[in-house]
């Protein structure tokens, strides 16, 4: 892979080199639910995207590259969709949002999401994303349960380590209900919901 690219000058040649990668991510995301990972090729990602390997090298270096790209393009997606659950002042509002919002985004990318947490150990780029946006959420679920009055500190039973365990049984609960039905994808929802919910005393 080069280096660096060269300078674009023009506005119509950026405009050109962004839908280029925005194929690339979208074959890699089909190729994904037709051949999954491990079947899936750099060849077949250029020939969906219909370019060659070697302008799909101009682009990303590896397959890995590509994945890790469509995985930052699919986490940005969900970030911007829930960034306004840490600025919404009622705690009950926030929870139910967020949810909703985390709903929508596993049932359009939810074998993105689901590959990026089976690579997570064995992709060190993806891996360092995946945790990144872990903690950016595992820091606006605390501020949520602040708001509703959970105690700040370093303890078990207080916002922060709640905010980490909460964080990780959404992501796992989803994870497995994303591989079933859409139905169980909101079941899911509705039960992280009211732990959320219990967690932050707000059921009474």
């Amino acid at each position: 892979m080069p280096g660096h690219r060269p300078a674009r000058s023009r506005r119509t040649t950026e405009r050109k080199g962004d839908l280029r990668e925005r194929a690339i991510l979208d074959t890699c995301e089909a190729l994904l639910a037709e051949k999954g990972y491990e079947a899936m090729t750099v060849g077949d990602i250029a020939q969906g995207a219909g370019i060659t390997r070697g302008a799909l090298y101009f682009y990303f270096g590896s397959k890995q590259e590509v994945v890790a790209a469509l995985v930052a393009r699919t986490v940005e997606h969900l970030w911007e969709r829930s960034r306004a659950t840490a600025n919404t002042e009622e705690p009950r509002e926030a929870i139910a949002m967020a949810m909703r919002r985390t709903v929508e985004l596993w049932n359009e990318h939810g074998l993105v999401m689901r590959t990026a947490i089976d690579l997570a150990q064995t992709v060190p780029q993806i891996g360092a994303l995946w945790r990144h946006t872990a903690d950016l959420f595992i820091e606006a679920i605390t501020a949520v349960l602040e708001r509703a009055g959970v105690a700040v500190g370093p303890e078990p039973d207080q916002a922060p380590a709640m905010a980490r365990a909460l964080c990780l049984m959404v992501e796992r609960s989803f994870y497995h209900a994303s591989q079933m039905s859409r139905e169980e994808v909101q079941k899911a929802s509705s039960t992280c919901e009211h732990i959320w919910l219990i967690s932050a005393g707000l059921t009474v």
